[in-house]
């Protein structure tokens, strides 16, 4: 059986969602977040980078939300969660399960780190560390970003889910660095399409099973 390595409030909760979604038996080795918020060393037992998520599944061991996902999707859902080939939605699909870790996670991963710069220095230097983080956030990430939800909220108008019409894995992983989003930034909910699709893929029986199964899920503030 799929034995899930289940890191709370992390990328991994896409994995359990993405498993109810094709109805596959499962088991979840969970994991609890040191106090810095790291992934405990028990993981390294598991993969050498001691990250989450990781799947075991007989005497394969996966790691990496992309690979993951399309490893199920191609050996357990007979492409059930994606496009045709050869189609446009599958070169949308193929985009989109890149981007997110690619391109949208690395900057707001980014801003969550100079975000925490000021609250780990000494009191008398915490006034240049909110104005280093000022600095790089008006000048480097919050444009940056700022472009990226537009050209989301774009490519929603164009389509119902990011891949085409139809729900797909490329729509589970990008779950996570806009539910991210979402929790440190709610001015994303004043994007239409974007809340949209918010609400509706937290509104699928799968998603809301992964939940119940996965436990409490908070991302990072």
């Amino acid at each position: 059986m799929i034995q899930v390595h289940h890191l709370n409030n992390s990328r991994s909760q896409r994995i359990l969602w993405m498993l109810e979604e094709l109805g596959l038996p499962y088991e979840i080795k969970p994991y609890q977040r040191l106090p810095s918020m790291q992934a405990p060393p028990e993981l390294r037992a598991v993969h050498p980078l001691g990250k989450s998520p990781v799947i075991t599944d007989g005497d394969k061991t996966i790691a990496e939300s992309g690979a993951i996902i399309e490893y199920l999707n191609e050996a357990y859902g007979a492409g059930k969660l994606a496009p045709p080939p050869g189609t446009p939605e599958r070169l949308h699909y193929t985009y989109f399960t890149h981007y997110a870790e690619g391109s949208l996670m690395p900057l707001l991963f980014m801003k969550l780190v100079f975000s925490r710069i000021p609250g780990r220095l000494p009191f008398f230097m915490r006034p240049i560390g909110r104005a280093i983080t000022a600095g790089a956030n008006k000048t480097l990430l919050d444009p940056q970003i700022g472009n990226h939800f537009m050209f989301l909220e774009g490519e929603l108008a164009k389509r119902t889910w990011f891949a085409g019409p139809d729900f797909t894995a490329a729509d589970i992983q990008m779950s996570f660095p806009l539910e991210a989003a979402s929790a440190r930034a709610p001015t994303i909910r004043q994007m239409p399409k974007l809340a949209s699709f918010l609400d509706r893929i937290q509104a699928r029986p799968a998603y809301k099973r992964a939940l119940e199964k996965g436990g409490s899920y908070e991302l990072m503030k």
